[in-house]
């Protein structure tokens, strides 16, 4: 076919100081079988037209999974996941774009009798982006060997299947059906590449909490007591749980439904379901409630969903009232979308949690809320105004990440989940390690890289036993903690990159330097980071990063040159104090606070390797008691020199602490 180049102008960020970035993206190669055999017995009038039904449901698709078309060329379509904003799933939509390409075509009347067949490749790795020609149509926005694997990959796809590389895989693990293939030749390259096949989307399954609880006595002792208000004194209550991907929030629900089951004596009835990432349909997590309500499985077939329906609803509804409400709720429940039949069937749902909740009191908890289109939140809110108006012992608990601005009711308790401690992050890698069978001595170095994520502890755990290096960031921590980047502004983005490569504690001064800008215009940006939990205030001056994962993938999104040229920046600028590195803890029998510390020499300058390769981990100072010149000694910071070392309080020369150990990676970047 003849080559159709989109051109469209491309409209740069101009509050982007960054323009350019290095970030994993997912690259889709499609192209279509047998193209020129075909154009050969058509009268180009039908090539043209074929031409632009094919690429009208390519970029239709690619549109709806949030791919930018990179370039079309010839009958090939390139398009880009994740080029300019990631929310950690970027490989997953597009593999659900390659499967959902297939099966359009499969579907569309074409010129003819023509029917298309493509193959379609998808590849994830690393790339330089264009920020500001991040948008379709940005020929050559981005460069990096993995566009080559992508059309690679589609060759060897069978006509109407979709071909991953092994990280596309790892990715979408969970979530898409593979089939593993034999590894494939491909030239210049040794050993030969691993390929999987898509299958098909997959529910995903249900986390595995049979570990104990670490650390979040306090939180669930909190949200309990707000529940069991709820239903005393049949006053709904709604609780948010907030915190990042990785806090702990879902292992919290968890905990709250296997420890509250009765409340004076009343069983408590729990609707629990959790948002997977872009559901087909936008009532779908609804259908889902009312499946768990009613004891629906999915494959079940109609007869069997109308007995189940029939036998819950009859007791509160009566013979007359199931009949009415059933066709409702089948509707519901095989096409959950936002049409008006399906939101009928939606509020006869919440009619039921109602009736329910008059019997027995009720909690209705959604988990990754965030995930969920606008018609789910109109449905809870619904939910929670008509038990409000009744007085019904109902109580709402949704989890979500904290940049979720969907508007709760004014009175709704959010309740933020904070960082582990550093003791209990300890006693969890102990048990994960030991339920691992793994060395209890990874302990030390991985401790000061989970950074108080629950969450990450596991990734590192896992990481640990598929054979990779202890220290090395894991796939899943990288994802979403490129996620949380990606949420920020231009500005505030290129402040926490920039601040990545500083190294210890940064000052708005001193940021201000590194960034070319004029005094004072860092400070709003820092200050809007350690609100959204990106950076912790320091006691004295400055702020330093509230997680090493956070601070090592930010560093990495720099190009080569701006790293550089923003450590050099940096090493001109006056320095504020050097800081301890290594990690704070709490005793838990005393709550006394204990800094484990390698003490950086007073006064001297820290080298680019340290600031990029030692993330530091603080926490605020006591504040003094009144009348007194010092904190009390049980919130003391003292410092507990490490093996070999010699304590801060001997009279003796100081120790040469040994540096912590460094991976090197090809971009030159060093990381402890």
């Amino acid at each position: 076919m003849t080559s159709t180049i989109i051109d469209a102008r491309r409209a740069p960020d101009t509050h982007w100081p960054v323009p350019q970035e290095r970030r994993t993206v997912t690259v889709l190669f499609a192209d279509i079988v047998g193209s020129t055999a075909l154009v050969d017995r058509l009268d180009p009038e039908d090539v043209r037209e074929l031409q632009r039904a094919y690429f009208d449901t390519v970029a239709a698709v690619l549109h709806r999974w949030h791919g930018v078309v990179e370039k079309y060329v010839g009958d090939a379509v390139m398009a880009l996941f994740g080029a300019r904003h990631s929310d950690g799933f970027d490989a997953y939509r597009a593999v659900r774009a390659g499967l959902e390409i297939q099966a359009a075509l499969d579907r569309r009347p074409m010129v003819g009798d023509v029917r298309l067949r493509v193959r379609v490749g998808v590849a994830t790795g690393e790339v330089v982006v264009d920020l500001g020609g991040a948008v379709s149509g940005g020929h050559g926005v981005a460069s990096g060997a993995v566009i080559t694997t992508a059309a690679r990959l589609q060759e060897y796809a069978p006509p109407g299947a979709v071909a991953l590389c092994a990280a596309t895989a790892r990715a979408t693990a969970g979530l898409i059906a593979q089939r593993q293939l034999a590894p494939v030749p491909v030239a210049g390259r040794v050993p030969p590449m691993p390929v999987w096949h898509a299958v098909g989307p997959v529910r995903p399954g249900t986390d595995r909490h049979d570990g104990p609880l670490i650390g979040r006595r306090r939180e669930l002792a909190a949200i309990t007591d707000r529940v069991t208000r709820a239903i005393r004194e049949h006053q709904p209550q709604w609780v948010s749980l907030v915190g990042p991907t990785g806090s702990g929030r879902s292992r919290l629900l968890h905990e709250l439904t296997r420890a509250l089951h009765t409340v004076d004596g009343r069983a408590v009835r729990w609707c629990v379901v959790s948002c997977p990432p872009y559901p087909d349909q936008v009532l779908a997590p609804v259908a889902e409630l009312l499946r768990g309500l009613v004891g629906i499985r999915h494959g079940d077939g109609p007869a069997l969903v109308g007995d189940r329906l029939v036998a819950a609803l009859t007791p509160l509804l009566g013979p007359t009232g199931v009949a009415e409400v059933v066709p409702a709720l089948r509707r519901l429940l095989a096409t959950p979308d936002g049409s008006p039949e399906a939101l009928a069937g939606a509020a006869v749902c919440r009619d039921v949690l109602l009736r329910l909740a008059a019997v027995r009191p009720l909690v209705v908890a959604v988990d990754d809320v965030d995930r969920a289109a606008p018609e789910v939140s109109r449905f809870l809110h619904a939910l929670f105004t008509a038990a409000t108006t009744r007085r019904l012992p109902v109580a709402v608990l949704t989890v979500h990440q904290p940049q979720w601005a969907d508007t709760r009711p004014g009175h709704a308790r959010r309740m933020s989940i904070r960082p582990l401690a550093a003791v209990q992050s300890g006693r969890l890698l102990r048990h994960l390690l030991t339920r691992a069978g793994q060395p209890v001595a990874l302990v030390d170095r991985l401790l000061p890289l989970v950074g108080g994520r629950p969450g990450h502890a596991a990734a590192y755990v896992a990481s640990v036993v598929a054979g990779a290096d202890p220290v090395a960031l894991p796939e899943p921590v990288r994802r979403a903690v490129g996620a949380e980047v990606d949420r920020l502004d231009g500005e505030r983005r290129a402040a926490l990159m920039a601040a990545a490569t500083v190294g210890g504690r940064v000052s708005a001064a001193t940021l201000d330097r590194v960034l070319g800008w004029a005094p004072g215009r860092s400070a709003s940006a820092l200050r809007a980071l350690a609100v959204a939990g990106l950076l912790l205030p320091h006691r004295t001056d400055g702020y330093v990063f509230a997680a090493p994962a956070l601070r090592q993938v930010a560093a990495e999104r720099l190009p080569r040159a701006l790293r550089a040229l923003f450590a050099r920046r940096a090493a001109d600028a006056p320095h504020l104090e050097p800081v301890r590195q290594g990690s704070v803890r709490r005793d838990d029998r005393t709550g006394a606070v204990r800094a484990t510390a390698a003490q950086v020499q007073e006064g001297e300058p820290l080298s680019l390797r340290q600031r990029i390769a030692a993330p530091t981990v603080l926490t605020r100072a006591a504040t003094p008691t009144p009348g007194t010149s010092r904190p009390p000694a049980a919130r003391r910071l003292r410092a507990v020199p490490t093996a070999g070392a010699t304590p801060a309080h001997s009279s003796g020369p100081p120790a040469t602490l040994p540096r912590p150990p460094l991976i090197r990676r090809p971009d030159g970047l060093a990381a402890a």
